[in-house]
């Protein structure tokens, strides 16, 4: 009996664990994690662990098994087979690997082969590697962004001819553009901390269908790390830690993550700190840019400081602090709940630009810095999988509330009085978004949103002598309210493996209102009150077919749109020496119209090239322009006489542009990639036209990468064409501070190039190290529209270490 006992136990034993499957790369033979497992009516599902194992007691052994990533080639194979080959199910990754998956077309995971549009993606591997000191800098490793620094804490993208608040960026599905987003140069995306980053997205061209107001040019999609779970009894620990120093700017970061992983719970915790010194500029380059003096403030007096090596731009260092938590509870198969709260600051820094101005021989201002940039975000999503509702296969509802705080600190040279004003906005964000399968050739995506953000402003004058404070007109109406109320649906066709259609319409409705009764003691404005109540409908079109392995062609229409925040409507500052800005309660949404035609040739995986041609008119464009105040032109604001402006609908845009890219690979160890932009455009400035300020110049990078199990060597060029005078939007013509000067003294944007050389090193399985050397020939240039000078010859070293 008690051995018949004990082979029952055996027997039992043994069937338990032979229900337990592996599921292997075919190449590495590496467990793969993620694969999701279902039967053919979708009523049972498992999805496999990080050891790339998962239980099929569930299903019957007659039932055929479908093994699905978007990774992977999708597999079908019946249960009883899968006993019979020792419990091991063998996959094969899809031809472009990682860069076929892309979640922001739509919010939900599609194949990038089945979107129209353009969309750049950036790996976890890939921001190792390049290991950008910051997200601007990441972006601008693409080789499609472009990007602008006023200061050392900057970075403002510029995609396909816009720039500011006709982008929009988007952390973990969450809208980061706010109220008070403008359109001169943003430095928010400096808060997301490049080591928090799994992976991002850039769409070239319009969102608005799924994203509403802003997403005219293009959208950013962060997407941060995920809490890991074991999906068993034991505990799955991992932990990431990373140093890294840069010689040009001194830059000093540490880095810490680390995963705590149980069968139901995870928990991910990251924080990254980064200390910047002065920049240092190149040798070789226009004088324009170098430093000669600069203003300290010597036992309270201003004096006019001899620099003592002109190519470090003093002051420009600062220091900033990056906090994630996240929590991942999965309490079932399809059903999980997924908490992020997101903290960084910056240390109080210099708007570098500003303090390079001149007032006739002495430099203008003593002090022109920006407050601590403080950003947090904490955002819950629940998300909920279903094979029997007839309304999703998928739901995603996603709740977060912002908060965003800046401030601006400016003296003049010799004053007394220095000027403070503070901003914060609330943001708080609901999105409910849908995906249902209809039938196996189409798909239907929709969803829900609602936005509402209130701004608060003051503004103080404070005697640095007396110690005397006084209230000033404040940047924004203090209380002000901006929210959005939209619905969206988007479907995709997919009738055979060659050819996808997809469209989509959303309707936007926003309600903004602002009191400036406080601010008009200053300003007396001829109102006291301005609200806008308006709507929005856009839409999409387009089409991927690929008539063969070679050829892919996308087509694509749509139409985008921004309504007018708070900045537009009420905001007060000087936009250049000599002018103010002032509200206007007179706007509207400004709308987009463009298209896009792309061609992706595939010769044998050998040579890739991807070409893509675009066409944007912007109407009704929010653009600032000469206004008058009372009758007046001209009213006193901070001390001077300045002329007066506004932001007004008073101009239309045409942007065009081309794009090429290639791959061409010489062994499977060494391939060259390379990627040129060519942008165009003009505005209509009062029945003339004159080129658009966002515009950048053609740009482009290269790259020779070779590389083998442990050893990573890119050689890489990064290069720019020139703006003449005359291309140069009358915005940009003024700023003579900020850019060289050609033989007739006039201001322009030179051309320049750098050579650079990136190495990675893995020493172990836990130990790598990444070396560059950036800007080899020690080259002096600063992008278009920047205040302040690119790194000279950079050495940068960073060791990481993972447990």
């Amino acid at each position: 009996m008690r051995f018949k006992f004990t082979l029952l136990l055996m027997l039992s034993w043994c069937f338990s664990q032979g229900q337990t499957i592996r599921v292997l790369e075919e190449n590495s033979e590496a467990p793969i994690p993620g694969i999701t497992i279902f039967n053919f009516k979708k009523d049972k599902s498992v999805i496999t662990n990080l050891e790339g194992k998962a239980n099929i007691d569930q299903f019957a052994d007659d039932e055929i098994l479908y093994f699905q990533n978007l990774l992977y080639v999708k597999k079908a194979i019946k249960k009883s087979d899968i006993i019979s080959n020792d419990l091991v199910v063998v996959m094969v990754q899809s031809v472009e690997g990682l860069d076929q998956v892309v979640i922001s077309a739509s919010k939900f995971e599609q194949n990038k082969r089945d979107i129209p549009q353009t969309i750049v993606n950036i790996n976890a591997k890939d921001i190792q590697f390049e290991n950008p000191q910051t997200s601007a800098d990441l972006l601008e490793s693409t080789g499609n962004v472009y990007i602008q620094k006023s200061q050392l804490g900057g970075g403002s993208p510029m995609i396909r001819g816009f720039s500011t608040n006709r982008l929009l960026i988007t952390v973990d599905g969450v809208r980061m553009n706010n109220a008070t987003f403008r359109g001169g140069n943003l430095q928010n995306i400096i808060s997301i901390d490049p080591f928090s980053i799994q992976n991002t997205e850039i769409t070239l061209g319009a969102g608005s269908v799924v994203y509403g107001s802003d997403a005219i040019g293009g959208v950013m999609s962060f997407y941060t790390q995920k809490p890991h779970l074991s999906y068993k009894d034991s505990l799955y620990f991992n932990a990431n830690t990373a140093v890294r120093y840069a010689t040009a700017n001194q830059e000093k970061t540490g880095h810490l993550d680390f995963n705590f992983g149980l069968k139901k719970w995870a928990f991910l915790s990251s924080i990254s700190y980064t200390d910047f010194d002065d920049l240092r500029m190149g040798k070789h380059g226009p004088d324009d840019y170098l430093r000669p003096e600069y203003v300290e403030t010597i036992e309270g007096v201003d004096t006019i400081v001899e620099n003592e090596n002109p190519l470090v731009q003093t002051p420009s260092g600062y220091d900033q602090i990056n906090f994630l938590q996240k929590v991942r509870y999965e309490p079932k198969q399809n059903l999980s709940f997924d908490l992020g709260l997101h903290y960084t600051s910056t240390s109080e820094y210099s708007r570098y630009d500003r303090l390079i101005r001149y007032r006739n021989e002495n430099l203008r201002s003593a002090e022109w810095n920006y407050g601590p940039q403080r950003w947090f975000m904490g955002n819950i999503q629940v998300t909920k999988l279903s094979s029997s509702s007839n309304l999703y296969d998928k739901i995603q509802a996603t709740a977060a509330f912002q908060n965003f705080q800046e401030s601006r600190i400016e003296r003049d040279f010799e004053s007394e009085l220095r000027r403070t004003r503070e901003e914060s906005v609330d943001a708080y964000s609901l999105n409910v978004d849908l995906e249902k399968g209809l039938s196996e050739k189409t798909k239907l995506f929709y969803g829900l949103e609602y936005i509402y953000n209130e701004v608060s402003s003051t503004g103080q004058e404070k005697n640095i002598l007396t110690g005397t404070e006084t209230s000033i007109v404040s940047r924004y109406p203090n209380g002000a309210s901006w929210q959005s109320m939209a619905g969206y649906a988007s479907i995709k066709y997919k009738p055979n493996a060659k050819f996808v259609f997809q469209s989509g319409l959303r309707y936007n409705h926003v309600v903004a209102k602002a009191s400036f009764r406080e601010n008009n003691q200053f300003l007396n404005l001829p109102f006291e009150d301005t609200r806008i109540n308006t709507g929005a409908l856009t839409g999409t079109a387009g089409i991927s077919w690929i008539p063969s392995k070679m050829i892919q062609w996308k087509l694509n229409a749509s139409t985008a749109f921004r309504a007018p925040n708070i900045d537009d409507m009420g905001k007060v500052f000087d936009s250049e020496p000599g002018s103010v800005v002032v509200p206007n309660q007179d706007l509207k949404p400004e709308y987009a119209y463009g298209g896009e035609l792309g061609l992706r040739l595939n010769f044998d995986d050998v040579l890739i090239m991807d070409l893509a041609t675009y066409y944007t008119f912007l109407d009704n464009a929010l653009t600032r322009r000469n206004y008058s105040l009372n009758g007046q032109s001209q009213i006193e604001y901070d001390g001077e006489q300045s002329n007066v402006q506004a932001i007004q609908n008073a101009s239309m845009e045409w942007i065009y542009g081309f794009e090429a890219g290639i791959q061409l690979r010489f062994s499977e160890q060494m391939k060259l990639t390379s990627q040129y932009n060519v942008i165009g455009g003009t505005e209509d400035n009062e029945g003339v036209e004159v080129p658009v300020r966002h515009i950048a110049p053609n740009f482009g990078n290269t790259h020779l990468v070779w590389q083998n199990e442990k050893i990573q060597i890119d050689a890489f060029a990064e290069y720019n064409n020139e703006l003449s005078f005359k291309q140069l939007a009358p915005s940009e013509q003024t700023k003579d501070y900020i850019y060289a000067l050609d033989d007739d003294g006039n201001p322009y944007s030179p051309s320049w190039y750098t050579l650079n050389l990136r190495t990675q090193y893995q020493i172990s399985n836990s130990t790598s190290i990444i070396a560059s050397l950036e800007n080899i020939t020690d080259q002096r240039y600063q992008t278009y529209s920047s205040g302040i000078a690119a790194p000279g010859r950079n050495l940068i070293v960073s060791l990481r270490y993972s447990l």
